[in-house]
């Protein structure tokens, strides 16, 4: 059931981010930082971690999801280290998360040779 969950949860995240791309003048760079911004915000008042729980890698797995692991960061530095974890919190949680996706993608680049369009 749990693979059940994850599928519709994440498939309707994806429908309703194709929606607001499809039927407002948002450009794509906006709409990813609306849902990262929109992570943040539903964690921070307690409404996206049971989200999370009940359907995994499919709540976690969007950029709502990288959203709520900057705000779990922000969070738990601003705990340890006051007012300065604000700037540090985020770039802690996600750190191993970005540096995997710039060195795979530039392994990728190796593979595949991109190249610019016209």
């Amino acid at each position: 059931m749990d693979y059940i969950n994850a599928f519709w949860v994440g498939g309707l995240i994806c429908a309703f981010t194709q929606i607001l791309l499809d039927k407002t003048k948002l450009l794509p760079g906006r709409v990813m930082v609306l849902l990262v911004c929109l992570g943040a915000l539903l964690s921070a008042i307690g409404i996206y971690q049971p989200f999370t729980d009940f359907a995994g890698a499919g709540a976690s797995v969007p950029l709502l999801g990288f959203g709520q692991t900057l705000w779990k960061g922000m969070k738990k530095a601003i705990d340890q280290d006051g007012f300065m974890g604000l700037f540090s919190g985020g770039f802690t949680a996600c750190a191993v998360g970005v540096s995997a996706a710039l060195v795979l993608s530039y392994i990728a680049s190796w593979i595949f040779k991109p190249k610019m369009k016209d």
